[in-house]
This record gives structure tokens, sequence and C-alpha cells, in this order.
């Protein structure tokens, strides 16, 4: 008998690997110096939905205006990231972001990684997109090559450390260092070469942004707010000699992932992944050739 009750107690204690990725094993934030905001950023647009408190960006989107900041240098490579803290309640057509870009030098045919928050109703969790855009435009042409997540955690509740690696043969997203995704370059065709600068930016995509539309920006719930800090870029600037090195993501100077980190990153995707373009069957996948094989 007490067998038994010890059995039951077992089950009903939840497994930790279920609810929390295992060990990455390696934490590439801590490898990386963070900045002050004035010293790697300026405001683009909506300065006066802007504030900084020591250290702390908070932007905000209200019926007025959203805002957004970029990056003072544009980069060839690097790791870039930010720890971020959204709102909760009702936020459906909010889009708050953390990106890499060169749309104003390349208007119309600019190259772009994403990482998005999505914005939601009450009682459902945010969706974080991760996003890569080729050569793309906003008119209707570009090609999205998204996956989605419910992260592990609730994003409303406290910062965590949202990153970017991108070197000349991938792309690596990361949250809290776990790696949720891996996109490799496997042609010129589908990956980002050009330089490009680091955005930031809270703004109203109700067009899209929650269940495709479905629910739109209440500003009966306005302002809407983001807050950034631990900023950290650090890399290959545009303007960076030739023979500087790419930097890693794993304990390999050569990048890729590390046993443990690919362990880590099944694991998200298994428990966590919402959405995978190379899984839609309404795709058109002959514009996406990265998903074949």
């Amino acid at each position: 008998m007490a067998f038994f009750l010890f059995a039951i107690l077992i089950l009903m204690v939840p497994s930790s690997n279920a609810y929390w990725p295992p060990s990455p094993g390696y934490w590439p934030s801590s490898k990386f110096r963070s900045m002050s905001f004035y010293k790697g950023f300026r405001n683009l647009w909506g300065p006066q939905h802007q504030s900084l408190d020591q250290n702390a960006l908070t932007i905000w989107l209200d019926r007025t205006s959203g805002s957004g900041f970029k990056s003072v240098r544009p980069f060839r490579s690097g790791y870039f990231g930010a720890s971020i803290k959204v709102q909760p309640g009702y936020t459906a057509g909010v889009i708050t972001a953390f990106y890499l870009s060169n749309n104003e030098a390349h208007p119309g045919f600019h190259d772009e990684v994403d990482i998005e928050f999505l914005g939601t109703t009450f009682g459902k969790p945010y969706t974080l997109q991760t996003n890569v855009h080729i050569r793309g435009s906003g008119d209707g042409r570009i090609i999205g090559r998204e996956m989605k997540f419910h992260l592990w955690f609730d994003p409303t509740k406290d910062f965590h450390h949202y990153a970017i690696l991108w070197s000349p043969k991938e792309i690596i997203f990361l949250v809290d260092d776990v790696p949720i995704r891996r996109y490799p370059r496997k042609s010129g065709a589908t990956f980002p070469l050009r330089p490009m600068w680091l955005y930031g930016s809270i703004w109203d995509a109700s067009s899209w942004a929650t269940e495709d539309g479905k629910y739109k920006a209440d500003y009966k719930y306005q302002p809407f707010v983001a807050k950034y800090t631990n900023f950290k870029a650090s890399g290959c600037s545009a303007y960076a000699p030739r023979w500087c090195h790419p930097v890693s993501a794993s304990p390999y100077r050569s990048g890729g992932l590390s046993r443990q980190q690919h362990s880590a990153m099944r694991w998200v995707q298994r428990y966590h992944m919402v959405y995978n373009y190379c899984q839609d069957p309404k795709r058109d996948h002959s514009l996406t050739p990265e998903c074949w094989g």
C-alpha cells in the first residue's frame, strides 16, 4: 500500500523536463558586455513615446503613436540581445519587436531578421515569432520564414533575454541563452548577407498580428508598454576590417551548436513551437527551397 501511495505521489509531481528546457550548457549572453542605450542606439520615431530610466528603456503605443529605436552602427555579423518585458492583459494587434534590418538602406528590397511578440487577448499566451526576410518588401511579395512559439514562462512577469546570433553561415535565435531556432545558410539566395542595423519598436499591426487579424488593437487599454534593458550588440560592424572574425553562440569558435544546445533546442521545438513555415501545406514551398530535404 505504501509503495502504491508513493507511486501516486510521483505521478502527481510534474517533471521539470516537461515544463522547463534542459540546460544548454553554454550561456553566450555572458560572453558579451552590456551597453548603455545612448552609447549604441538613437530614437528613430515616436520620441515622445520613449523614456529612459537607469538604462531601462520604456516605449509605448497609444492612439497617437508608437515608438522605435535604431543602432548607431550597421553590422555584418554579431550577437544582438536585450532583456525585454511586455505588457499583460489585452494587447491584441500590438507588436513589440527586436530585429535586424536594412530596410532604410534598401527600401523595397531589404533583408530582416525578427524577434516579435504578437499581442494577445485575455487568458491567452503571447506568441513569440521569429522570422527571416531575404531581399523582400512589404508590398505583398515578401516571403516570410516564420517559426512561432508559446514560451515556457510568462514574458509579462519579468525581464527575459532574447537574442539573435547572425554570422555568415547561420542565424540562431535564443531565449535566456536557450537556442530555439537555427537557420543555416544553404545558399546566398536564402540568407541575409548585406549589413543590417539593430532595431526595436512597438506598433499597431492589427491587420495581421493576432490570430491573423481576428482581434484588433483596442485603445481603451492604452498605453501598451514594452520595456528593454541589458542591451548587447557585439560583432563585426560594417566598417570593421575584413579579418574581423564572426562571434559564436556556442563553445566552438567556428560556430554551430553543441550537442547539449541542440538537445535544448529540440525540446523547445517539440513542446513549445506552434508554427513552422516549412510544415505549412498552404505555403508555396517552391519559394522556400531551404525547406527541401
